[in-house]
């Protein structure tokens, strides 16, 4: 997600200005809404002018390579502000703070604080300890990440009215060679059950008409807990919450995937008829050295088993091209699987070496260019795939949530399928009809463009 400024509400002159800028995933969101939500409770008001914010809050990624330069190039750029504009304190949150911590503050000497993602509940004591009259020092404030919000906490969220993101885990358990994700965010830690369906609850009865479920392992939700399905468990409760029309569940791993809740999904109108399962490869020896479980042999089972049991299921995966030892043998069998099992959505991600990770040390590593190459050639395949798909949709009737003015133009609505995930997938452009942004009409598709379609409102 681009860096911005976000103000979603006017700044008061005799109250502290923040600047908040946000990076990274849906999950770096929702810490991001929680902040700023905890630091307005506490009088705090908040601004979308950079040179009008006393306290700048940037909340980074440090997921991959590209994520760290942007977190670091957008300090920097920040930084300038402490001559340019009002800043007095600029503060480092979220993963790359969690994960570089001291070594931020050396390299960013215009840095005030770094704030770990362990620290989020005290994001406005932060604030007020730094703003304090007294001579300028740079501070951390790091600890084990067990930080899990809960139902009640402040929440000034980000997007849509009607949608919203809903994260019922941190961290996780994985061993995958190539992710940091366990080092910045620590062990998994699910949110009870009870405080998961109390915030879609008071999120419905605000008008919210889709949750999405996120974590960096949500099939793996609740066994921190005892529970043997947790997932199941919870969106059975989910499914009662009065008002709710979609819940999107995010980040399946292919194992622990049970018949259960394959069923759940076929049989529940609200749970959305859309998988998003990273599979990351799909040579055995590739899977193996990516320390990821199971093989090729078990996750074609898996996807045939998915595709059978829910009827019209809409597949996103991921791939990771130039993992060390990849040759020319391997990604041609992945290219190959790619063209043969015809998924809806593909993301290919280049693979980056992350310090302290396990393949870090791995030999045979994969020249850049090399990558880029098979990322595009992947691509190009999925795109071939995405072009029939839409062709196939036209001349029929699907139900739309109607997201709004379309960004494109204002002579369209724009709106979202069950089977298009907000911000990742594409969209549906309503070229006749009328319809507020929330609600759910019936539109009958006429054109199709790679990702997006067309279509009319039908009554």
């Amino acid at each position: 997600m681009p860096s911005r400024l976000i103000t979603p509400t006017r700044s008061h002159s005799k109250k502290t200005t923040i600047g908040f800028v946000n990076l990274g995933c849906s999950k770096n969101q929702v810490d991001s809404e929680v902040m700023l939500g905890t630091l307005v409770a506490d009088g705090f008001a908040l601004t979308d002018n950079p040179k009008k914010a006393e306290v700048v809050i940037i909340n980074t990624c440090g997921f991959i390579e590209e994520a760290k330069q942007e977190s670091i190039d957008t300090i920097i750029a920040h930084g300038k502000l402490k001559e340019t504009g009002s800043c007095r304190v600029l503060i480092a949150a979220g993963c790359l703070a969690q994960r570089y911590q001291g070594d931020l503050l050396k390299q960013l000497p215009e840095l005030d604080g770094v704030v770990g993602t362990g620290e989020f509940g005290k994001i406005a004591e932060i604030c007020r300890d730094l703003l304090a009259p007294k001579k300028r020092q740079q501070r951390l404030w790091i600890s084990e990440p067990p930080y899990l919000y809960e139902a009640d906490a402040p929440r000034l969220r980000l997007g849509k009215a009607h949608s919203a993101y809903v994260k019922i885990a941190e961290g996780c358990n994985r061993n995958c060679a190539f992710c940091a994700i366990p080092l910045m965010r620590g062990k998994q830690r699910s949110r009870p059950v009870e405080s998961i369906v109390a915030e879609a609850t008071r999120l419905a009865a605000e008008g919210v008409k889709e949750i999405n479920l996120i974590s960096q392992d949500t099939v793996n939700y609740g066994v921190d807990l005892g529970l043997r399905h947790g997932l199941v468990t919870l969106l059975r409760e989910l499914v009662t919450v009065k008002d709710l029309r979609w819940i999107r569940p995010f980040y399946l791993y292919p194992q622990q995937v049970s018949d259960a809740l394959l069923d759940l999904y076929a049989g529940e109108e609200k749970i959305t008829k859309y998988i998003d399962m990273p599979l990351q490869h799909i040579n055995d020896r590739m899977l193996k050295k990516m320390h990821r479980l199971g093989d090729r042999a078990a996750i074609t089972s898996l996807v045939d088993r998915i595709r059978t049991r829910i009827p019209g299921v809409t597949f996103r995966t991921a791939f990771i091209v130039g993992f060390p030892g990849e040759t020319e043998q391997a990604f041609d069998e992945l290219r190959g699987y790619v063209a043969e099992a015809q998924f809806d959505r593909v993301a290919v991600f280049l693979y980056s070496d992350e310090e302290d990770t396990p393949a870090v040390g791995f030999d045979d590593k994969v020249e850049r260019p090399v990558m880029n190459e098979r990322r595009n050639e992947l691509l190009a395949v999925q795109e071939d795939i995405a072009a029939a798909r839409g062709k196939d949709r036209i001349g029929s009737v699907m139900e739309v949530l109607v997201e709004g003015v379309s960004e494109e133009t204002d002579l369209l609505l724009e709106g979202r399928h069950e089977g298009l995930a907000p911000e990742i997938d594409g969209v549906v452009y309503i070229n006749d009809g009328s319809a507020t942004a929330g609600e759910l009409v019936k539109v009958e598709i006429t054109d199709a463009a790679l990702y997006d379609l067309v279509g009319h409102i039908v009554t």
